[in-house]
C-alpha cells in the first residue's frame, strides 16, 4: 500500500494524500486547496482557458477546488512512498528527514 507526498502549490509544504486527491482536501499550512487548477499537471497560463487540454467551460477560479474530470496532480509536486517497501532510497530518506520518522 502506498500513498503520496504532494505539495501545496502556494506555500510548497507537504501533504500526504491518497489517490485521486478529493476535492476537500486543504494544505494544514496555509488553508490553499489542493485539488486546484494551480496544482494540476495541465495548468499553464499561457494556453487557452489555462488549461494544456481542451476545455470548453473554463474554470474561473484557479486557486478553488472545483470539479473539473481532467485533474491530474503535477507530478512535479509529488513523491511516491511505498509503505511495503523496506529499501532506504534517497527519496525514503527526504521523505523520513521532513516527517521525522
Amino acid at each position: 500500500m502506498g500513498y503520496h507526498v504532494h505539495m501545496c502549490w502556494k506555500c510548497g509544504k507537504a501533504i500526504i494524500a491518497e489517490h485521486p486527491v478529493g476535492r476537500t482536501l486543504t494544505c494544514e499550512t496555509c488553508g490553499q486547496d489542493i485539488r486546484s487548477c494551480k496544482n494540476c499537471a495541465f495548468y499553464s497560463p499561457q494556453s487557452f482557458h489555462e488549461c494544456a487540454e481542451s476545455v470548453e467551460d473554463p474554470v474561473r477560479d484557479k486557486e478553488r477546488a472545483n470539479f473539473c474530470d481532467l485533474f491530474r496532480i503535477n507530478p512535479s509536486f509529488t513523491v511516491d512512498h511505498d509503505l511495503t517497501s523496506s529499501k532506504d532510497t534517497s527519496s525514503t530518506r527526504a521523505f523520513n528527514s521532513l516527517f521525522g520518522d
